[in-house]
């Protein structure tokens, strides 16, 4: 794979990602020695741990002044200043002002549940592929529950790709009342294109957290947020239990590049025009948090 384009909602044009790490990873997913060095290192829980521990020491703030500077964040949407933060991951994991991600607030739509790059597939058992045409990972593999993967094998999805210099935090799409978060462990592959058109499965296996949020617009909603190669852990703020609103935060993912994936029942929801568009080109579509991805389909 070459450049990574996307389609950016709010430019309405086509960019190329900065890719951090993007030599790291092209070696590693892309020759003998690098694919040796994945199975033996990159891919275990310990390796994401120590790179994590490093990004939580006081040495790294050194890191968050160039990284602004040389990806272009807005330092005015941060809760705290960008010289306030006491390590990298604590830049890493950041709060937004309210006012920088304001949540659509009809209650007919679902919002996006996070910053990033973002495909649909209207119906899972029409799907033929995500990255790569005639690729799609197991659904049932994926929820690690067959009688799940059964009631939503028509439903809807939304796969979000969370780069390093985006924001992350994740939030929920629809209000409702939220159930535990279960953790399936796995490996930890990146989940960058670069990984995903070798290997699809990887979204599947990938350690991951699955919630059931029960919503009386929407029916029952599945939330998956997958960890990834230097992926310091993922962080759940929420109170299992209690009703949640559209857009309030769930929690969020230590330093590393990410994906949440949401499952909608069939028959419930009918994403927008732009995301349709590009996601039956696989080419992803840049959007906030908060803002509008579907709309329900009254019955």
């Amino acid at each position: 794979m070459d450049e990574i384009v996307y389609h950016d909602r709010y430019l309405d044009r086509s960019s190329v990602e900065k890719v951090y790490g993007d030599a790291f990873l092209r070696w590693t997913y892309g020759t003998i020695g690098g694919k040796a060095a994945l199975e033996a290192l990159v891919k275990r829980a310990w390796f994401s741990h120590w790179y994590g521990w490093r990004m939580d020491r006081p040495a790294s703030r050194e890191k968050i002044q160039p990284f602004i500077e040389q990806y272009e964040l807005d330092a005015s949407e941060f809760v705290r200043a960008a010289d306030d933060f006491e390590s990298f991951n604590a830049f890493f994991y950041r709060r937004l002002k309210p006012s920088a991600r304001p949540i659509d607030p009809d209650p007919s739509r679902v919002v996006f549940p996070a910053d990033g790059r973002h495909l649909c597939v209207p119906d899972l058992s029409r799907c033929d592929g995500l990255f790569v045409k005639g690729e799609m990972f197991d659904l049932p593999t994926l929820l690690d529950d067959q009688q799940l993967a059964d009631q939503y094998a028509n439903g809807s999805l939304l796969l979000s790709r969370l780069c390093p210099v985006d924001y992350h935090r994740f939030h929920f799409p629809a209000g409702g009342v939220a159930g535990p978060a279960r953790l399936i462990n796995g490996p930890l592959y990146s989940v960058n294109p670069i990984a995903l058109c070798q290997n699809i499965q990887i979204l599947a296996t990938n350690k991951r957290v699955l919630t059931e949020l029960e919503t009386d617009s929407f029916g029952k909603v599945l939330l998956l947020e997958i960890g990834a190669t230097c992926v310091g852990g993922i962080c759940q703020t929420y109170s299992a239990g209690q009703t949640v609103g559209k857009g309030d935060e769930k929690g969020y993912f230590r330093f590393g590049g990410s994906s949440t994936i949401v499952i909608f029942p069939p028959g419930s929801i009918r994403f927008d025009d732009d995301l349709l568009a590009q996601s039956a080109q696989q080419r992803e579509l840049y959007a906030k948090v908060g803002d509008r991805m579907a709309t329900r389909i009254d019955q």
